[in-house]
């Protein structure tokens, strides 16, 4: 055979060792030639080419210029949005076969140009395969044709931009392109550096399928900032990343105050368990390490926990297929440098090193590295260098293992390995991950969510879950779009409380003073200070707690302790104490209709249905308890996988004024019925009924810690909850200069923001959207107290 060599297939296999590449990319630079080299922005269904843009080259893994892409201009993103704004009606009017059809076609075309659009993927290095394309572009095209069928009382947002980090993965950016077409939005697409040829000629087979004009636009520019100017226009709807989360964190701060919600997904760079246990197949567990870990380009960092009886024999094994590895190209010399400070970290704390050959002197180049004994405070294994080194810690115990593999700041997946099914479920739940594969790795499909946790994503990629952040309830109304404020974000909510004594006041008249709620009993605040509750007329009616930062770290420390107990609750269990807490809240019906009417001036009558609905709302909660959405998707290859929801953790509520007590039990019974803890802020105006209600839960079976209740100075409040660390996410009600303090500080630490500007709008006894009956209200404050989990189980 031409070019065989005298190697015996043991010695093949004692180096495994990579061919030589086969692959002359000529079909991808053929259609880079029909380009004229030169990538040109992807507008009204055609390539556009203005004069007198600025370029930016893009190149190989041997640093040869591949193409030269355009930086769009405003001009060029006033033209784009302009498109997308007018193809958005009539795209979102067409039937669901109709807006199916061109997804469809779209799939028939990747397969046609696979061979295209490999190699173009494989020049730009970001390697995507063109079959995961197609199984993408067909399971939206399904859903595009049952969207009105399955997801009814939902309407697309309007125009989408997707927006991508230079480093981003192809599919990772489709996976939000495709379902937000799908559900009828127009989408203008922002990639970077890797994935704008091959989004390019996405874009140029969509149209070649039948996309109408101005439905997919694709524009280039210099760095993220460009995604940050396509948001500020006010076609767009909604922005949506996915990429690294230095870009993620620029792109979120640039965009604050402009009324568009930003959600990040943070794949690049998160650091990932892979735990192999006593039980497990070593021998596979250890191939799995080779296949992932010691590659080119990897999207996951990983950080091997290996059980401390097992150590020993995976050492062994990876000593054995390490030996004879060559050395692995690196993005940069720059990241050369980051890998030996890594290493040499980890080896002067004690770390044994395990190398196949020593470091080249210098150049792009590192061996594949195992540090094995490395301590977990270590930078190596809080923040891996980009390069192919695998810090390896041992632990004794399956509960020592799960400790660790959740020490990481970040939660986009985990791998464990073992061949005991009742410890790989219970690993599984108990590890703050998105996706586990159980002895498995890096396997993907569309049908299955990927939900990032902590650090990693604040939004839900994929599945059915994923459809819904590209949607909104019909009868909702987006957030107001305007440029904005001149907001100090460091003194946000330090300004001192304005306390005056109202005309009329009598001093005989000793008003009633309330406690609030924290760790399950009443108290007064911290400070000890307190402020005063006004009638409409402006008279004293009582005084409640003035809290401050303190208050809410306590309330936070209290929910931090009572949270897993909650959650780990059977659904059955937690239904009966809100079955228990919505029987109480009935027992008080009269005081808190009498609160409400004298704190709002609101007549009896709609006092009482307030209460009257906000008893039922409980009911409904607690009814839906052990109604959970979870399933068993059906995948295109074999193997087992469930998809699971899990609370979201503590959760800050900062209530509205339209409603006192209404939005406090909805909102609350959302958040219980599904395991989370909770932080409630009141209305600022009308506090009253809120105060009452501690009462009832003093009353219930709650866990103290579970629920926590804080009055005071909104702003105060909403800033010590948007910089506590622990807190996961914030549904907040309030002024458009809340909203875009949460926007630009909740990026670090990132959370889960659902945002609502009520402003002066506010007024007592504003229904909506609380009173409307469409069960899309509970579902969707239901999706908001949920994270998806994603788990897959192989099988032969």
């Amino acid at each position: 055979m031409a070019g065989s060599t005298n190697k015996t297939v043991f010695e093949i296999f004692q180096t495994m060792d990579y061919g030589p590449s086969s692959s002359s990319f000529s079909t991808a630079q053929s259609w880079l030639e029909q380009q004229g080299g030169s990538l040109s922005l992807f507008v009204e269904g055609k390539f556009a080419r203005p004069s007198d843009r600025q370029t930016r080259s893009l190149t190989d893994s041997t640093g040869k210029t591949v193409c030269s892409m355009m930086c769009a201009v405003e001009e060029d993103v006033s033209a784009c949005l302009s498109s997308a704004a007018k193809g958005a009606k009539g795209w979102s009017e067409l039937s669901c076969h109709q807006r199916a059809q061109p997804l469809l076609r779209l799939a028939s075309a990747v397969q046609r140009h696979s061979q295209c659009m490999s190699e173009l993927c494989e020049l730009s290095q970001s390697p995507c395969s063109p079959a995961a394309l197609v199984r993408l572009a067909q399971y939206y095209a399904s859903w595009a044709q049952l969207r009105d069928t399955l997801i009814p009382d939902w309407t697309p947002r309007g125009v989408v931009a997707v927006v991508g980090s230079d480093d981003s993965s192809l599919y990772s950016l489709w996976l939000k392109v495709l379902p937000a077409l799908a559900v009828g939005n127009t989408v203008v697409v922002v990639p970077g550096m890797s994935t704008a040829p091959s989004s390019l000629l996405l874009a140029q087979l969509f149209g070649e399928a039948g996309l109408p004009v101005g439905v997919l636009n694709v524009i280039t520019g210099s760095d993220v900032s460009l995604g940050a100017k396509v948001a500020q226009n006010p076609n767009v709807a909604y922005v949506t990343y996915t990429g690294n989360k230095q870009d993620g964190e620029t792109l979120c701060r640039q965009t604050a105050g402009w009324g568009v919600p930003v959600s990040l997904s943070l794949p690049l760079d998160s650091v990932c368990p892979y735990i192999i246990f006593e039980s497990a197949d070593i021998d596979s567990a250890v191939d799995g390490v080779m296949e992932t870990v010691f590659k080119k380009r990897r999207e996951y960092q990983w950080v091997l926990y290996v059980q401390e009886s097992v150590q020993e024999s995976v050492v062994a094994r990876l000593k054995l297929r390490l030996a004879g590895m060559k050395s692995i190209a690196l993005q940069s010399e720059a990241h050369r440098a980051l890998v030996d400070a890594a290493v040499q970290e980890a080896v002067g704390q004690g770390a044994t090193i395990i190398q196949p050959c020593s470091p080249p002197p210098s150049g792009a180049l590192y061996p594949p590295t195992l540090l094995s004994g490395v301590a977990p405070s270590c930078q190596a294994v809080v923040c891996p260098a980009p390069g192919p080194v695998l810090p390896l810690l041992t632990f004794r115990s399956p509960g020592e293992g799960v400790t660790l593999g959740n020490h990481s700041p970040h939660g986009q997946a985990a791998s464990i390995w073992t061949e005991d099914l009742t410890l790989a479920l219970e690993t599984t739940k108990s590890l703050a991950v998105g996706t586990v594969w159980v002895n498995s790795l890096a396997v993907s499909d569309p049908s299955l969510s990927l939900s990032g946790r902590k650090h990693s994503g604040n939004c839900t990629d994929g599945g059915r879950e994923g459809l819904y952040q590209f949607l909104r309830l019909s009868h909702s109304s987006p957030l107001p779009r305007s440029s904005p404020c001149a907001l100090d974000y460091a003194g946000f909510g330090a300004a001192a409380a304005n306390v005056s004594v109202p005309e009329g006041f009598d001093p005989s008249s000793i008003p009633r003073s309330y406690s609030h709620f924290v760790a399950g009993r009443a108290c007064k605040a911290d400070s000890g200070c307190s402020r005063s509750v006004l009638s409409p007329e402006g008279a004293v009616l009582a005084q409640c707690p003035d809290a401050g930062r303190k208050d809410v770290r306590n309330a936070v420390e209290a929910a931090i302790k009572a949270q897993p107990g909650w959650m780990k609750k059977s659904p059955s269990a937690r239904a009966q104490s809100l079955y228990s807490l919505a029987g109480l809240l009935a027992q008080k019906r009269q005081p808190l209709a009498t609160s409400i009417q004298t704190q709002t001036g609101l007549s009896s009558e709609e006092a009482t249905q307030e209460v009257d609905l906000s008893i039922s709302r409980l009911y409904e909660w607690a009814a839906r308890c052990d109604k959970d959405l979870c399933g068993v998707p059906f995948l295109p290859q074999s193997g087992s996988a469930l998809s699971m929801s899990e609370p979201v953790g503590v959760i800050g509520v900062v209530l509205p004024d339209s409603r006192p007590l209404l939005p406090l039990v909805s909102l609350l019974g959302a958040a219980l019925a599904m395991g989370n803890a909770v932080v409630m802020v009141p209305s600022e105006k009308y506090p009253l009924p809120a105060l009452e209600f501690i009462q009832t839960l003093q009353s219930s079976d709650l866990p103290g810690g579970v629920v926590s209740v804080i009055t005071g100075s909104r702003d105060q409040l909403t800033q010590a909850i948007a910089n506590h660390s622990v807190i996961q996410a914030i549904w907040y009600w309030g002024s458009k200069e809340g909203c875009q303090f949460l926007q630009h500080t909740c990026s670090s630490p990132l959370k889960r923001l659902w945002l609502h500007c009520e402003g002066d709008e506010g007024k007592p006894g504003d229904g909506a959207p609380w009173t409307l009956p469409q069960p899309s209200l509970m579902e969707d404050m239901w999706r908001q107290a949920v994270v998806w989990k994603s788990v897959w189980i192989p099988t032969a």
